[in-house]
């Protein structure tokens, strides 16, 4: 074995989750899944500036956009990532307020069904500029920022397991996360070495939006069976994902890379169909 052991080797583990004095930026970071993963950062010390297109009242204040954790309060900026403008306001508001920008967790996203025979073209352009474009408009100004500050950065793009596999009811989606993927992958080469660019591909995440669309506890139940770890993700699960794509010192060699983070993925159908024995 040859080399030395840097400084960056020795970081103990619970100090390689401390992100005290960071930054961070979670895109739709009030609701479902973006709220996990705001949660997880505040927690682990991180200073945090969500959006949204609308600004969360209620419970939705609670722990994240208007709630503190640990004394930490997450700053929401009312922002439509799919405009360009707005997507760079978000940055500037970052770094306005905190001097700095050290992760960006593009998070906003998700389509309706639709029939793609009946789609409309305005439907269809919409869930790709949510999906794809949003990212890389927030992304742009992020490694302006990141280039130019000691320590680089780094972006996790939130995909999904709809890139990976057929998506019917929501093609348009499915294509555009497939598009991310790639994305991440191109941007990781292009913004070597100052930014490290990586993405989560989630598979089912127990949220309000999936009990609605899987039919509540007992449909949710019915497709939870379906996966080899037997559950739904939580916003939680893909949050730890996101922690350890973030961290300099646990992932510093991890770039361009794919975490797919589903239980196992689905029973292949044909064993449903095999007979027994």
């Amino acid at each position: 074995m040859t080399g030395s052991v840097s400084g960056r080797d020795r970081v103990p583990p619970a100090a390689a989750l401390d992100f005290t004095d960071r930054v961070v930026v979670v895109t739709g970071g009030a609701r479902g899944i973006g709220r996990g993963i705001t949660e997880a950062f505040l927690a682990a010390g991180a200073e945090v500036v969500v959006c949204g297109r609308t600004e969360p009242t209620g419970d939705e204040r609670s722990g994240s956009a208007g709630g503190a954790i640990g004394g930490h309060r997450a700053v929401f900026v009312t922002a439509d990532v799919r405009d360009p403008d707005q997507a760079a306001s978000v940055i500037e508001t970052a770094t306005d307020r905190f001097g700095r920008l050290d992760v960006l967790v593009n998070n906003a996203g998700g389509s309706p069904e639709a029939d793609a025979a009946t789609a409309s073209p305005r439907f269809s352009a919409s869930i790709v500029a949510l999906n794809l474009l949003a990212p890389l408009y927030c992304a742009q100004p992020a490694n302006a920022v990141m280039q130019a500050q000691e320590g680089g950065g780094s972006i996790v793009n939130i995909a999904s397991v709809s890139g990976l596999r057929p998506s019917p009811g929501t093609a348009a989606y499915g294509a555009a996360k497939a598009g991310l993927i790639n994305l991440t992958q191109s941007l990781a080469v292009e913004w070597a070495p100052k930014v490290r660019v990586n993405c989560v591909s989630a598979g089912m995440v127990a949220t309000e939006a999936a009990d609605s669309h899987y039919g509540g506890a007992e449909g949710m139940a019915a497709v939870a069976a379906t996966v080899p770890l037997g559950r739904f993700a939580t916003p939680g699960d893909i949050a730890g994902c996101c922690l350890f794509l973030a961290s300099p010192s646990l992932s510093a060699y991890v770039s361009g890379t794919n975490v797919v983070a589903h239980g196992g993925g689905e029973w292949p159908a044909f064993l449903r169909r095999s007979p027994p024995g």
